[in-house]
């Protein structure tokens, strides 16, 4: 069975933290989320390997767009 997509609601509970975080993540710090129509939604295991590679870390430099 496949992962299924959750809504930016779920993923803010889960990480105990606002929506209006999620929202500025996807902005600056690269959370992985995808747009269906209007709505942003996300895969669990997508945004746990984000957090663990420091993505959510507010001392760290956001990544430069185009480097790898």
């Amino acid at each position: 069975m496949t992962e299924p997509w959750v809504s930016a609601d779920v993923i803010a509970g889960y990480l105990g933290v606002t929506k209006d975080s999620i929202y500025a993540w996807i902005a600056k710090k690269d959370m992985p989320a995808h747009r269906v129509g209007r709505l942003w939604k996300f895969k669990v295991t997508e945004v746990d390997e984000w957090v663990r590679s420091s993505g959510a870390d507010e001392t760290a430099k956001p990544p430069k767009k185009g480097a790898r």
